[in-house]
């Protein structure tokens, strides 16, 4: 009589999967690695899962949409969207140093990896970048209806923006700068998003009382 396959739980072994294809990327993370992680046959992956490339496509999505939503509880518990940006660059230097956040984010080390080679992956991983730069984008017109933003800001650009300005903070975490550096490179970044902030019409039109400064 043939024996069966072991139970597995799929949501333990998408996790396993994503930790280890977020820290190895999609090439040098082989069979063996996969075997280890997820505590499985290679009969048992391919039966759950089809295939590696799928099993990939499976953990980005796990990854972008883990993603999304710890920003989106973020910025609803934020004060306001331009509060709650500049807090959310100023999280990184607080990272714990074993938090996985402290890698280069997963979505750019994939298309990387995979831009000439995989396709498949390469175009998924950019659709989740264009749905993260979207998610920020909102937030900035959100601000924009709040007032915190002139009205004629292009949120757009200013995702971009901030996109990027993620993406840097989160190599130079990677690359190990030091905690000093973080910070200081994490409060820039803030700031730069707290001058965004709108100057009332009035307020902008009263003279500055010097005596008052200090």
């Amino acid at each position: 009589m043939m024996a069966r396959a072991a139970p597995y739980d799929r949501d333990k072994a998408l996790d396993a999967a994503m930790s280890l294809f977020w820290t190895k990327g999609y090439h040098a993370t082989s069979l063996k690695d996969l075997e280890t992680s997820l505590r499985m046959k290679p009969g048992s992956i391919y039966a759950a899962f089809s295939s590696k490339e799928n099993l990939y496509l499976l953990a980005l999505e796990r990854y972008f949409n883990r993603s999304r939503a710890n920003f989106r509880a973020q910025m609803a518990a934020a004060a306001s969207p331009l509060s709650g940006l500049a807090a959310h660059m100023r999280s990184y230097a607080s990272l714990a140093p074993g938090d996985t956040a402290r890698q280069a984010c997963m979505l750019t080390k994939t298309l990387v990896d995979t831009r000439n080679t995989d396709p498949a992956i390469a175009a998924q991983t950019r659709a989740y970048l264009a749905e993260m730069r979207a998610e920020f984008a909102t937030t900035f017109e959100r601000a924009k209806t709040a007032g915190d933003l002139s009205a004629d800001a292009d949120t757009m650009r200013l995702a971009r923006r901030f996109q990027a300005n993620v993406s840097a903070l989160r190599l130079e975490l990677h690359l190990g700068s030091g905690t000093d550096d973080i910070a200081a490179l994490a409060q820039d970044m803030a700031r730069e998003i707290e001058d965004l902030r709108a100057i009332p019409e009035r307020a902008a039109s009263t003279p500055t009382d010097t005596r008052t400064a200090c």
